[in-house]
C-alpha cells in the first residue's frame, strides 16, 4: 500500500465471508461472479490508499462514498447520474451488497465497486484525504438508549471522517429517525465540519427538488413521517 500511516485498531463488527459454513449465492457471488466489483472484507483492506488505482484513475479524480447502500437504489442513480465521479459503497449485509453493485453494473455504470465492511472502522479501508464527499442515508437508529454507542455519528468518527476527507467535500446525512437526528446534529456541530444545510423536513425544504428519493425513504413518507436531513462540509 502507498500510504504508511496504520489506522486505529479496532475490531470491525462483522464475520469474514469465507469462514461461513453454509454460504448463500450473495456470499458467494462477492468472490465469485462480482470479484471484479465487490470485495469483502479482506480484499478491501488491501487497497487503502489506492482505490483510485482500482479504476484506472490519477490521484486528483473525485472518489466518492456511500456507507450503507441499502439494496443499491441511490447507490446506482449516483453512479449513472454522475459518471465523472468514482463511486465506492459501503455495505455489512451480504444481499443488499449484491443487490446494490448489479443494479449499477445493469444500468451501465463504469464508475462503482463496493466493499463490505463495518462503517464504524472506517479508517481500516480509506486512508487520510482519499475521499471526496460521503453519503450516509437512514443508518441504522439504534433507538434504545443503551445502544446509542452503536450509532454511526459519533464524535470519534466525525473525526476520523474528516482526517480521510478532501478539503471542499460534504457529508449528505438524512434519516427518518427524529432521535437520532436531533442526537447527532450536536455532535456534528461541535466537530470540525461546518454544517451547511439542515432541515427538520426535507421534502419540504429548498432541497426537496435535487433530493433523490430511496426505497427506504418512500415507506417512511407513504406514513406522513419527516426526513431529516443535514449536510456538512470540511
Amino acid at each position: 500500500m502507498n500510504d504508511q500511516s496504520q489506522p486505529r485498531k479496532r475490531r470491525p463488527r462483522l464475520v469474514a465471508a469465507k469462514t461461513l459454513p453454509n454460504p448463500t449465492d450473495y456470499v458467494l457471488a462477492l468472490n465469485g461472479e462480482f470479484a471484479e466489483w465487490a470485495y469483502d472484507e479482506q480484499r478491501a483492506l488491501q487497497h487503502r490508499g489506492e482505490w483510485r488505482q482500482q479504476f484506472g484513475l490519477p490521484v486528483e479524480h473525485p472518489l466518492d462514498l456511500e456507507i450503507g447502500t441499502g439494496n443499491g437504489y441511490f447507490f446506482a442513480h449516483r453512479a449513472l447520474s454522475e459518471p465523472s465521479r468514482a463511486l465506492i459503497g459501503l455495505e455489512l449485509k451480504f444481499k443488499p451488497l449484491i443487490q446494490s453493485i448489479r443494479r449499477a453494473l445493469r444500468g451501465g455504470a463504469k464508475n462503482a465497486k463496493i466493499a463490505r465492511y463495518d462503517a464504524s472502522c472506517i479508517e481500516d479501508v480509506f486512508a487520510p484525504g482519499e475521499l471526496n464527499n460521503v453519503f450516509i442515508h437512514h443508518p441504522d437508529p439504534w433507538p434504545r438508549q443503551r445502544d446509542y454507542k452503536h450509532r454511526l455519528i459519533q464524535t470519534e468518527f466525525l473525526e476520523t471522517l474528516y482526517g480521510l476527507m478532501r478539503a471542499g467535500s460534504f457529508v449528505n446525512f438524512k434519516t427518518d429517525s427524529e432521535d437520532y437526528y436531533e442526537w447527532a446534529l450536536p455532535l456534528i456541530q461541535q466537530s470540525k465540519f461546518k454544517v451547511t444545510r439542515q432541515t427538520r423536513d426535507l421534502h419540504q425544504s429548498e432541497w426537496a427538488g435535487e433530493n433523490f428519493v430511496t426505497h427506504f425513504e418512500q415507506l417512511f413518507l407513504q406514513k406522513g413521517q419527516p426526513i431529516f436531513y443535514c449536510r456538512f462540509e470540511k
